[in-house]
């Protein structure tokens, strides 16, 4: 067995790693083990989301960096540069390495790569509460010996075996162990090969901090992220040259393919010796359910039919009963200040800037927040089950007709949250043209922050159909993309698709504490903006409508700066129905953030006290809007170029100028066309 000697030293800070694949459970561990004490920040240089944690459960200062889900160490997207780099160059003092013991095999990939870095490595074998009620048995004492490597089994998702994994780390950092570092994964001839190159990659190795068996393990597989970074000399090239076109003869594959089907074949082995399935053959329930849900003709009407239960019980039932909850505690609130500052003498302005300002402005958005919080818990209920990853390769087939895979699904969905990352999210697709036309379409997937003007213009003329109004302003997005995406395919972004390659997993149960995390994690960045983003905004709005060209306070709006404005760019929108400066400005105002259109609305119309707002606000849009031109502003709304930050987020995923131009001109051109047509024919129809 091994000697070991244990070292402890109790003032340092452990960094340790969470690394595994999608789907694997990573995040409930994560989650698990930082609980509130989560940092989210983005990686040094790039856009990629890092978070990282303290964990509580033990006396040592331990912090935990959840890196982006990956499938192995050979990289092909962003984030799995980002999360392979972290490991090898950043060197943490251990790696939890979450495996889903219910996709043994496919997970273990990745361990038997993570092997190799020179950095202790504890297995969480996720999921065991799966395995139990399957009836499956796994050996963990044999498989432990096998793969060589602490394993603990867990079920994150129940909390379950949590603080073992720690006390693992800690324990595994703190020994210093006599025992075979390496795995028996190939065969004679590649393992000659790999010795020999370590002899002759060590001083490369120690000079770039690597481990000199990984580097070459990654050069033999001609790793060119790997070999771009670092300096070989000609003898070492040709001796790679030498063996790879002497084990490609040999086994008749491209070294790639030869050495994953090594590591595959190894896997399999060590799996058949320590698990046992009970079913072995037999269809498991993920399966049969996937046998309705991912049906040739049933998927896409079943999808349907689920989004519109989803927007009709967030918008249409419980998210409107809460509504009248929200805007009775603002409208007090807003009373309570009201009389406080006539108390005080308060000036006309200051009384005006905050009761027509930042309670007309800002309350006008804060009372859908109750319904955009039960559109993200629902959203997490349709994620954490499983089934928005068989949404994505349902979609694959349909996407492909328009020039893109089912992979671009997943963007497009996180879209309908917020803009910003879903334009991030496309960082996963491999194919460059790929990933710039899903950037591009995104936007036409209508995000939360555009479901307040939807709901106030479904309020005040579709009162009994508000569902299915906002349902069909999602649809006409998806369609505007898919049209879109036809277009664009065959001129701008000619070329063939990326293989569409995802894994499935396992329906779940969501528990209830993911599903309000990330409720909250998705709500929270909306009521931020309403306490920063749109409440400067507000304020500046009230300013330029509540004083004139002379900077002299004023009564009348139509008399202000603002109307002047919105005057001169009015013209615009006339052929589409809304020629009015105060919709003309609202629409202006909504590239900061596009629930400050519904303030714009608000602080214009001059409207005080949230508890009458919304009736005064629908009662104003009913004199102003027809339902035909509702129609064709919310259409415009929905598919014109998005807020400055989705724009922001637009351009560095471009990393051009020229292509975020290009973005913005194809988005607002479209929303202009789409919207006249609205308006046009609908006059002519009605």
């Amino acid at each position: 067995m091994s000697n070991i000697t244990a070292v402890k030293d109790s003032t340092r800070t452990y960094t340790i790693a969470l690394v595994g694949n999608p789907n694997s459970g990573k995040t409930t561990l994560f989650n698990a083990l930082t609980g509130s004490t989560q940092y989210v920040g983005n990686w040094p240089g790039v856009t990629v989301e890092k978070k990282e944690g303290k964990v509580k459960r033990t006396k040592e200062q331990i912090k935990i960096v959840d890196l982006p889900g990956i499938y192995s160490l050979s990289p092909y997207t962003l984030e799995e540069v980002i999360a392979r780099d972290y490991i090898i160059e950043d060197k943490p003092d251990a790696i939890i390495n979450i495996v889903d013991a219910s996709n043994i095999e496919r997970n273990l990939y990745l361990t038997t790569q993570l092997k190799e870095v020179g950095i202790p490595v504890i297995v969480a074998l996720n999921m065991m509460d799966i395995i139990n009620k399957r009836g499956d048995k796994i050996n963990i004492e044999l498989l432990e010996d096998q793969i060589g490597m602490p394993i603990v089994p867990i079920s994150a998702n129940k909390g379950t075996g949590i603080n073992n994994i720690i006390a693992e780390c800690i324990q595994s950092i703190n020994l210093i162990e006599e025992k075979k570092d390496n795995l028996d994964i190939f065969n004679k001839e590649i393992e000659k090969c790999v010795n020999e190159l370590d002899e002759k990659v060590k001083d490369i190795a120690r000079d770039n901090n690597y481990n000199s068996r990984w580097l070459a393990v990654k050069l033999l597989e001609e790793d060119e992220k790997v070999i771009e970074k670092i300096k070989i000399n000609n003898d070492v090239k040709n001796t790679i040259n030498d063996m790879v076109q002497k084990l490609e003869k040999q086994l008749d594959n491209d070294i790639e393919s030869i050495i994953a089907d090594q590591r595959y074949k190894y896997i399999a082995s060590i799996v058949k010796k320590s698990v046992k399935k009970k079913n072995q053959g037999n269809m498991s329930n993920s399966d049969k359910i996937d046998k309705i849900v991912t049906n040739r003709i049933l998927a896409i009407p079943i999808f349907l039919v689920v989004m519109w239960v989803v927007y009709y019980v967030s918008i249409q039932t419980l998210g409107d009963y809460t509504i009248g909850w929200v805007e009775g505690g603002i409208g007090f609130l807003a009373q309570q200040v009201e009389t406080l500052l006539i108390s005080l003498n308060a000036s006309d302005w200051l009384l005006s800037l905050v009761i027509d300002g930042i309670f007309g402005g800002v309350g006008a958005v804060l009372i859908y927040v109750p319904q955009i919080m039960i559109l993200f818990f629902f959203i997490s209920i349709l994620e954490d089950s499983g089934y928005m990853a068989r949404v994505a390769f349902v979609m694959d087939k349909f996407f492909r007709k328009f020039g893109l895979t089912g992979k671009s699904f997943i963007p497009m969905l996180v879209g309908s949250g917020c803009s910003v990352p879903g334009i991030m999210a496309t960082r996963t697709l491999e194919n460059d043209k790929d990933r710039k036309l899903t950037i591009l379409l995104t936007p036409f997937i209508s995000c939360g922050a555009k479901m307040p003007i939807y709901v106030m213009f479904a309020s005040a003329f579709f009162p009994n159909n508000r569902g299915w109004v906002v349902f069909t302003i999602y649809i006409l997005g998806i369609v505007v993309a898919i049209l879109s995406g036809i277009l664009l395919k065959n001129t701008v972004f000619k070329g063939e698709s990326a293989p569409f390659v995802m894994e499935l997993p396992p329906y779940r149960i969501p528990t209830l504490k993911g599903l309000l995390i990330h409720m909250w994690d998705r709500g929270k960045a909306f009521i931020k903006k309403a306490g920063t983003l749109i409440f400067a905004a507000v304020v500046v709005i009230w300013f330029l409508q509540s004083f004139g060209p002379s900077l002299a306070f004023i009564e009348d709006p139509a008399k202000s700066i603002l109307a002047s404005i919105g005057r001169f760019i009015a013209p615009i929108f006339k052929p589409l129905g809304f020629g009015d400066w105060i919709s003309s400005v609202a629409i202006f105002t909504g590239l900061v953030a596009k629930e400050v259109v519904v303030a714009t609305l608000g602080v214009l119309q001059g409207l005080g006290e949230v508890t009458e707002e919304s009736v005064e606000l629908i009662a104003s849009i009913q004199v102003m809007f027809t339902p035909l031109k509702a129609w064709a502003f919310m259409a415009f709304n929905l598919l014109a170029c998005p807020c400055f930050a989705a724009i922001g987020a637009m351009k560095r995923e471009f990393n051009s100028a020229k292509w975020t131009l290009f973005a913005i001109a194809y988005q607002t051109g479209v929303a202009y066309i789409v919207a006249m047509l609205i308006y046009q024919i609908g006059r002519l129809v009605i």
